[in-house]
């Protein structure tokens, strides 16, 4: 199943399984961005539209702001809203929704009413999309109390991640890399859920733990495979989501390897990449055998240019580079022996 396909079931099941679920956005009934057309396990009984009907699935005048605030409404009343908000860039328009009233409401209130609504969001970087359309805004809600933040790097995570999502009685933000949109993975039939904070290893390895994140995990995994043929053994985790985050496992994997290479497609300010570097500073500073070295976007503005955009983004060849930094008395160690 592709990405986006798993999305689309995820919130197909989801649907089917409660009547309270309901999905709002722009142009959700017309199935632009291929998530409420039905699956392909599902495909006789159409698209969302026919299936649940437009008091369910509603589209929504292009107001970020008048989107969120209607959504956590909803969920404060007893509905649990699934709301499509496209570009991550737009979520800017909503920020005193987010920030002043989905974050705060259940503790202002004591606890009375609960948020259980999921935003989705779409971050469109490499694309040639233009500064207002492709930014990557993750880290941003990282900081903000009372919001879970997830961004599923697979198919598989992102259809069981957006299953708990909806079911949680807080509010979820979760970032979807379009460049992952279209890669397929085998996803398990039937329902099935993932916990928030359980970081999934993709890759077993003793030389060094990668860190890959969101649409940065892809080209780690292609890095891991590059050095382990140099002599290089990388442990590739995806954390899959950022809030909670599970620092456990990344710190058990660098006290095992003793070498840390963080990469992901936001800015190197004040990124994700720079909370887990943190956390590693912290708890298992005596197990490094290198610094930690962070693969990130460069902190400038998204050029539409293509040339230049694909040279602001983590690659496969900067990781690896990154690797190589931190393994440099590992791989001195493999070509002696070679010699």
């Amino acid at each position: 199943m592709t990405y986006i396909g798993a999305i689309g079931a995820a919130q197909q099941e989801a649907m089917a399984a409660d009547p309270r679920v309901i999905l709002i956005g722009e142009d959700v009934e017309a199935n632009v961005y291929g998530t409420t057309g039905g699956s392909k396990q599902r495909a006789e009984q159409g698209d969302f539209v026919q299936q649940f009907g437009r008091s369910r699935i509603r589209n929504t005048p292009i107001s970020e702001e008048a989107i969120v605030g209607a959504a956590i409404g909803a969920a404060m009343t007893g509905l649990r809203p699934i709301v499509d908000l496209s570009y991550s860039s737009f979520l800017y328009m909503a920020m005193d929704q987010f920030v002043n009233q989905a974050a705060k409401n259940r503790y202002m209130f004591g606890g009375q009413s609960r948020l259980p609504v999921v935003f989705r969001s779409a971050m469109f970087y490499g694309l040639n999309t233009g500064a207002h359309h492709s930014d990557r805004p993750y880290p941003m809600f990282m900081g903000v109390p009372g919001l879970k933040v997830m961004a599923p790097a697979s198919a598989a995570d992102a259809k069981g991640l957006l299953r708990t999502a909806i079911e949680s009685d807080d509010p979820v933000l979760t970032f979807e890399a379009v460049p992952l949109w279209g890669q397929k993975e085998e996803v398990p039939d039937g329902e099935y859920r993932i916990p928030f904070g359980v970081a999934r290893t993709r890759r077993e390895g003793s030389d060094v733990t990668v860190v890959g994140i969101s649409g940065s995990l892809p080209l780690a995994l292609k890095a891991a495979e590059e050095m382990e043929a140099r002599g290089v053994s990388c442990e590739v985790i995806d954390p899959r989501t950022l809030v909670p985050l599970d620092t456990k496992s990344i710190v058990r994997s660098v006290l095992k390897t003793g070498r840390l290479v963080i990469a992901e497609p936001a800015h190197r300010m004040c990124g994700a990449g720079a909370e887990i570097a943190a956390v590693v500073a912290d708890e298992a500073l005596h197990a490094l055998r290198a610094p930690i070295k962070r693969v990130a976007a460069l902190n400038m503005q998204v050029p539409f240019s293509p040339a230049l955009e694909s040279q602001i983004f983590p690659t496969k060849e900067r990781i690896t580079a990154a690797i190589e930094a931190v393994c440099a008395d590992q791989l001195m160690t493999t070509n002696r022996r070679v010699g």
